[in-house]
């Protein structure tokens, strides 16, 4: 034992007096220093969802998106897994908890945080990825690729997804608008993504290494998805390909706002036919070109016509003064079965001819997923009664030989219900909505990005017809060219162009997600197999 000990004192570095109370008092700076560089990675993380949040409409402050990303970078770069998903669920709340605080505007706080908590989680997920990714080269292509992954499976999960929030829904003003109609909503996000942690990156390598062209290779992550929005200008088109209709979009109005708004059912219904026999008479007197055919809202008839005699008398009466086919938002409720959120196309001679019901079924505001168990939280889920049910098919409405087809208010945040009616014959995409349940706040605005991104995406008019406002005509290449105040009755009659043409995008479909996706994939994939080939080593 004295040999060992003999030999362990030789190779021990020789220390100066006092060293043991030099190392006890090197310690707690130490520990105090890390310990104050995870508060202030904990508060940047929480800032830059904050930030996020501000680019987002009705601000049209798009720039502050990759900034905000950027932000999170230097928050999740070389950090643990566990530590990644923390502040990545830190910034998640930073960023969706003011963005959503419109679901609690008639129900409470409780539905609000939660689905805000929910929410962060899958980008606490994301942010676990993106700091596993950010310990490769060319991390910021891989991270971007994560972010997306991350969006994808929030648009998915849980009761089919909530895509409420992507990157792309908050740059209708921005440069990269244009790569929509080239890849769609996650190539958008995509771009977004990458020129964040890229600028990020190059600012850490021009601070580090300021001569080495690694620089100038990491400032191509940040040039590269704006010269790509630029390229990409050239698919954005309005002109008008199968010539132009008249369309008009009616706004009725509600007589009282929050969940009670459709208590008295019969007035709303009357609002919308009141507006309409109104253009009727402004176009008799030629105080307004006459439409070739007129847009209602969802829900702007909650009284059944095929039920109701006079709810159908009320309908008819308001198509045939305007003398053109119309959508009208019904809620129809068969003797058996869930209830029905249709648009019906109204014919002033032949009645309704054709129906579409709404596909993505809004869980815990049309339907109630384990009921029971989320009473224990809120009373409010027993407002909804009866649960509706989803259709099937895209419904493309056939309306003075014009294709509109119909994608329901919720419908418009998912990719694929706007996509398959592009691909099953619209000419011009309407978004009939009502969100009267939710006041004032600026849940109608972000709603109505969404819907600016999806013309832009597949070069369509889109129409936005909104029982409270604000309803909109929306030009393809993304222009809001009339709109109305909320909570106002009006009418919007424009002249709009016919296109048929699809865009990559539109062709392509989900492809270029699935390839972002893989991208992802690889990045983790790559992770993983450099542990395992550690430990063997080890």
């Amino acid at each position: 034992m004295s040999s060992s000990v003999t030999r362990a004192a030789r190779n021990e570095p020789s220390k100066p007096a006092g060293g043991a109370q030099a190392d006890q008092a090197e310690q707690p700076t130490g520990a105090l220093k890390r310990k104050g560089a995870g508060v202030v990675r904990t508060l940047a993380a929480a800032l830059a969802g904050v930030l996020l949040y501000i680019g987002f409409p009705p601000r049209p402050l798009w720039w502050l998106a990759p900034l905000a990303l950027a932000l999170l970078a230097g928050c999740l770069r070389g950090r643990r897994a566990r530590a990644g998903f923390g502040l990545g669920f830190l910034a998640g709340l930073g960023f969706l908890l003011p963005l959503l605080v419109w679901t609690g505007e008639e129900v409470g706080p409780v539905p609000w945080l939660a689905l805000a908590a929910v929410e962060a989680l899958f980008i606490g997920l994301t942010g676990l990825g993106i700091a596993l990714v950010s310990r490769l080269p060319a991390w910021p292509l891989f991270a971007a690729a994560v972010w997306v992954a991350g969006e994808a499976l929030r648009a998915r999960v849980p009761f089919g997804g909530f895509p409420w929030g992507k990157l792309a829904f908050g740059q209708a003003d921005g440069v990269f608008t244009p790569l929509a109609a080239l890849g769609g909503t996650p190539l958008l996000s995509f771009a977004v993504a990458l020129c964040g942690f890229g600028l990020y990156e190059a600012l850490r390598i021009a601070r580090a290494h300021p001569s080495r062209a690694t620089a100038a290779l990491a400032a191509l992550t940040v040039a590269a998805p704006i010269g790509a929005g630029l390229a990409a200008r050239p698919l954005v088109s309005d002109t008008a390909e199968d010539g132009t209709v008249v369309a008009a979009v009616i706004q009725g109005n509600v007589p009282r706002l929050g969940l009670d708004f459709n208590s008295q059912r019969r007035q709303v219904l009357d609002n919308h036919a009141k507006r309409t026999i109104q253009l009727a008479e402004d176009v008799k007197a030629g105080r307004a070109p006459k439409p070739d055919f007129v847009v209602w809202p969802e829900n702007s008839s909650d009284l059944d016509p095929y039920s109701e005699p006079d709810a159908y008398a009320v309908i008819d009466k308001a198509v045939k003064a305007i003398g053109v086919p119309v959508a009208i938002g019904a809620v129809v409720a068969p003797e058996t079965g869930p209830l029905r959120n249709t648009m019906i196309l109204w014919d002033p001679v032949a009645g309704p001819t054709a129906t579409y019901d709404k596909r993505k079924i809004q869980p815990f505001g049309e339907r109630i997923p384990m009921r029971s168990f989320v009473r224990l939280f809120s009373s409010d889920v027993d407002r909804v009664r009866r649960d509706f049910g989803p259709g099937k098919d895209p419904g493309v409405f056939d309306m003075a030989g014009s294709g509109v087809g119909m994608v329901t208010c919720f419908e418009a945040a998912f990719d694929d219900a706007v996509r398959s009616t592009v691909r099953d014959g619209a000419q011009v995409i309407a978004v009939p909505s009502n969100n009267a349940t939710f006041g004032r706040t600026q849940m109608t605005y972000q709603q109505l990005a969404m819907d600016r991104i999806r013309a832009v995406e597949h070069s369509r008019t889109v129409l936005v017809p909104v029982t409270s406002g604000v309803s909109a005509v929306i030009r393809p290449d993304g222009r809001i060219v009339e709109q109305t105040r909320m909570f106002t009755a009006d009418a919007l009659v424009t002249e709009i162009p016919l296109r048929s043409t699809e865009t990559p995008a539109t062709r392509l479909g989900p492809l270029p997600e699935y390839a972002l996706l893989l991208l992802a994939a690889g990045g983790l994939g790559w992770i993983l197999t450099r542990r395992i080939r550690a430990r063997r080593a080890g």
